[in-house]
């Protein structure tokens, strides 16, 4: 048994049971992989895969429990292979990030640029999507870790933190009526009057907002639904609807024409949560980004 044999089983199983797109992820033949998978069966005595004659369809039993410890093994290897070259090169190399649009735009460019003064040989990589998105990168290994509102704290493999909290403003042009009355006259039923333009389901925090209307008995317009806050903000000021979108995303300098009303007291508050594998290995660098990110804290990520 060696290793690039539980590589292959692995990589079968991440491509769809595809021997030649694993093959192809793996920079490797086809054949090699075929004859690698056998000759592992052969050693162990029983099969890892269901086959029906040469097309693979799934995992056997075995291959369940063999996928499992395989997926480990590789796991601390890779975390030995990191913490080595962490040892070898310890301001330089590649931190990769996954989060979403409104925290790579307006939470994390003071982070990279202190971060870039203190490592400038270290390549940055930040991967946009959806919050599922992001923590199925995370646990796929695909990213170093993740920064969302939505992560979830029930995830038995990674490890959670909550870095900081932030509330929802409404957004209006500044002749609009809301913005004429002030912040103290907002209200849920104030609100259902006009039309809404805020987030898709699944970003920042628009459950809360969901569930907000729900206890008021009221039913919102929401006319438009974006993942993104610059979308929400342009389409307010064209007069489309009411916006309703995260704090952190607007800026009174660069977003003159609008006008942010609080609505924590609507809301509620929200936290912004990093997660990162309990199993990965954290260079001295990705340390400090995280450190970073939360200077009043003194959490620490123990993976």
């Amino acid at each position: 048994m060696n290793l690039q044999q539980l590589r292959f089983v692995r990589e079968c199983v991440r491509q769809g049971f595809s021997l030649t797109l694993a093959a192809k992820a793996l920079g490797t033949s086809q054949p090699a992989v075929s004859r690698g998978i056998l000759e592992l069966e052969a050693q162990l005595g029983v099969d890892i895969f269901q086959r029906h004659g040469k097309r693979i369809l799934g995992l056997t039993e075995p291959g369940k429990m063999i996928l499992g410890k395989a997926d480990r093994v590789l796991s601390e290897v890779a975390s030995i292979e990191r913490a080595t070259a962490d040892f070898r090169a310890r301001d330089a190399g590649e931190l990769r990030i996954a989060t979403t649009h409104t925290q790579a735009r307006y939470t994390l460019p003071p982070i990279v640029r202190e971060f870039r003064k203190r490592y400038p040989a270290v390549r940055l990589t930040l991967l946009q999507g959806s919050p599922r998105q992001i923590v199925a990168q995370v646990l796929e290994r695909e990213v170093d870790f993740a920064i969302a509102t939505e992560v979830p704290s029930d995830q038995t493999e990674l490890q959670v933190v909550n870095l900081f909290e932030w509330q929802h403003v409404v957004v209006v042009p500044a002749k609009h009526p809301l913005a004429q009355t002030g912040p103290e006259a907002l209200s849920l039923a104030a609100l259902a009057r006009y039309p809404l333009v805020t987030y898709v389901q699944e970003f920042a925090g628009r459950t809360r907002i969901d569930a907000a209307f729900s206890r008021a008995g009221l039913q919102p317009d929401i006319v438009l639904a974006a993942i993104d806050s610059d979308v929400i903000k342009t389409y307010v000021s064209i007069g489309l609807g009411v916006g309703i979108m995260a704090q952190l995303a607007y800026d009174p300098k660069a977003d003159r024409g609008l006008v942010a009303l609080p609505a924590g007291h609507l809301f509620g508050s929200n936290k912004v949560r990093l997660a990162v594998r309990k199993d990965t290995f954290l260079r001295g660098f990705a340390q400090t980004f995280i450190d970073l990110m939360m200077p009043q804290s003194d959490t620490k990520v123990s993976a």
